[in-house]
């Protein structure tokens, strides 16, 4: 059986003389289309979302709603679901309301691989006026890292998956990536849908993403295993067209003889890893104010692996079942944080009026005095 020997990838490095790196893809967003609708009832809208990434928030709802309420407090990575959170000086009710993601089909006859499929498009309304504002486009919910896969059954909910499946099939929809399968381990989120495992130091990452001749800067923000946010500026997006932009790590040293080697415990260990976190857009105050448009096909790392897998004489996860209990209670601490903001959202949607136009009153009026004036010419 196969089990996790934690070793640094460096001490391994030490002996072979070289420097090695996996490149794999963080998030695509080609794999996030809406494919899954449920229908709602008593004038609530209908709610669409992605089946892979879908996830069921009712768990924290309490025992007040309905299971036809329950049922509709799911939420996913689909792209229309994403948000854009301004800074302080570029919010206000305008810019709010109007600045959003949508589902950006490119073109069938576009020369890129990726032709026919739905980007993630983004609309920003930047201030006008002389000041420094930014925007961060977020998922909808943190991406867990420590959810289980499973399939969904008729009413989209998540079953667990049955004994002895095998989980590296649930990540070769997207096989023509020849990147999206690399380490996999058998989570929700990785292969493309925002987590990568078994990240230990990153050398480059690469976004793939539309000019459009404006001055603003990129950058990527990620999130590690200690719960640390960092962010990685990829440039600048005054240019027209599909480009590449990629950061390279300045502290990454190549030459395996220069790095400290450090030694860890076998076990227990759990996998470290990178989630992705959204992208930043900073505008500068010198710099053109108004809409801003840009398209993300999708975000790449090249990394060292952390640690290294290799068959061992005793299973150790299954003699002590030490990193199932620390993963077990961070995923149940990532539900919870997450269901109380979805249930707060899905309270606040339900209050919000539906009406876009009044019921007039001239029209009844007009009636009502049609009839008199009928009445009286027929005495």
């Amino acid at each position: 059986m196969k089990k996790t020997l934690s070793l640094l990838a460096a001490g391994l490095l030490l002996f072979s003389g070289v420097a090695f790196a996996e490149e794999a893809v963080l998030i695509d967003f080609t794999y996030l289309d809406a494919d899954k609708t449920v229908e709602g009832e008593n004038g609530e809208a209908p709610v669409s979302y992605n089946s892979r990434t879908v996830m069921d928030f009712s768990v924290s709802a309490g025992a007040t709603f309905t299971d036809n309420q329950k049922n509709l407090m799911k939420t996913s990575l689909v792209l229309p679901d994403w948000e854009v959170e301004l800074n302080t000086s570029a919010r206000n009710v305008t810019s709010v309301g109007l600045s959003t993601v949508v589902a950006a089909p490119v073109k069938a006859e576009a020369d890129v691989p990726f032709a026919g499929k739905n980007v993630m498009g983004v609309r920003v309304i930047f201030p006008e006026w002389n000041s420094n504002a930014n925007a961060k486009i977020v998922p909808p919910f943190e991406i867990p890292a420590y959810e289980p896969l499973g399939e969904l059954d008729e009413n989209g909910v998540r079953q667990p998956l049955a004994e002895g499946t095998d989980k590296s099939t649930f990540n070769t929809a997207h096989s023509e990536n020849e990147n999206v399968n690399r380490d996999f381990e058998g989570t929700l989120f990785e292969g493309g849908y925002g987590l990568v495992k078994n990240v230990g130091t990153i050398k480059a990452i690469s976004v793939t993403t539309m000019g459009m001749n404006y001055p603003h800067g990129l950058y990527v923000m990620l999130k590690d295993t200690d719960n640390v946010e960092r962010r990685y500026f990829m440039g600048y997006l005054g240019f027209d067209g599909w480009r590449e932009l990629r950061w390279n790590n300045p502290q990454y040293i190549s030459e395996v003889r220069t790095r400290e080697i450090r030694v860890y415990p076998i076990y227990p260990r759990g996998l470290p890893f990178v989630k992705f976190a959204g992208f930043q857009v900073t505008r500068d105050a010198s710099h053109i104010g108004g809409d801003f448009i840009g398209y993300f096909k999708d975000v790449k790392i090249i990394y060292d692996k952390a640690i290294l897998t290799s068959d061992r004489d005793i299973a150790d996860e299954d003699l002590w079942g030490i990193i199932g209990k620390k993963e077990s209670a961070r995923q149940n601490a990532e539900m919870m944080r997450f269901g109380n903001k979805q249930v707060d959202r899905y309270l606040e949607k339900a209050k919000m009026s539906t009406e876009e136009e009044f019921t007039t009153s001239l029209n009844a009026n007009s009636s009502s005095n049609a009839q008199k004036t009928s009445g009286n010419a027929a005495n």
